[in-house]
This record gives C-alpha cells, structure tokens and sequence, in this order.
C-alpha cells in the first residue's frame, strides 16, 4: 500500500457563506475553523492550505453564553513598558463587531505562517451585506 499524498494543483477551494446570527460563539468558531484548515476533507494534508474560503455574515449578532457579555476583555500590548491595554466585549461589539468572531478563529489555527495564510481565506461582514456574490458561495447548514 503506498500513502496518498495530494498535490498542491489537485487542492479545488470552494467559497462557503455562514450566517453568524444566533450563533453561540465558540461553537460557531470551531466550525470555520475546521472550514478554513480543510479537515471536512478527505485528502485532508496538516501541512497545506486545503481549507475552503469562508464569508462570514451578521457577525453582529453572535451570541457569547453565560457572564462573557460582561466579563471578557482582549488583551493587547504594544511592546513599550507599562503599555498594556484591555478592551471589553461591549466596546468591541459597538466599534469592530467583526473582531470578536476574527480572534476566536484565529485562536484556533496554526501560530506558524501556514496559519497566518489561512486567514487570508476568511472574509467577515457585521450586516448582511457582502460582496461576494460572484463567488456563488453554498450556504453552510447548521
């Protein structure tokens, strides 16, 4: 038995729209996630970009389960001493609603540059408006 391994002219990219409204979070996140890195495919290959392009609509209205809405922060620094900044979930959601869902998809790929190019495949919108319609994406079911 040989092993099958795919080559990188054999990777077919399909464009997937997904509906974030009502959606609890994390679980949504772990759902592109899976999308973007290509694990819902059988030539499935850890060290290529397999992944589908994801368009991410209504990021707006992504529902975060128990105390988060009024607890979580994100963290940034910008490398300077004491130049530490946190920046809770309400601000965020009334200034870039769209960064919420970024972060969580983004803490789920790889931290190498195979993940940085992955990301490049995510588009996310806070209304229902997009403009990839040319791409005829298929609607994510769940």
């Amino acid at each position: 038995m040989k092993t099958f391994s795919i080559k990188q002219s054999e990777i077919e990219k399909n464009w997937i729209l997904a509906d974030a409204e009502g959606k609890v979070l994390g679980r949504f996140a772990t759902k592109i996630a899976q999308l973007l890195k290509g694990k819902h495919k059988p030539t499935y290959t850890p060290h290529m970009d397999m992944g589908d392009c994801v368009v991410i609509i209504n990021a707006e209205k992504i529902k975060l389960t128990g105390s988060k809405e009024k607890n979580k922060t994100y963290f940034s620094h910008s490398g300077y001493p004491g130049a530490t900044s946190f920046v809770d979930v309400e601000e965020v959601r009334r200034t870039h609603p769209e960064r919420i869902l970024e972060s969580a998809i983004k803490g789920m790929l790889p931290k190498n540059r195979l993940g940085r190019k992955i990301m490049t495949h995510l588009r996310i919108y806070a209304g229902s408006e997009h403009p990839h319609a040319a791409q005829n994406p298929t609607l994510l079911d769940k």
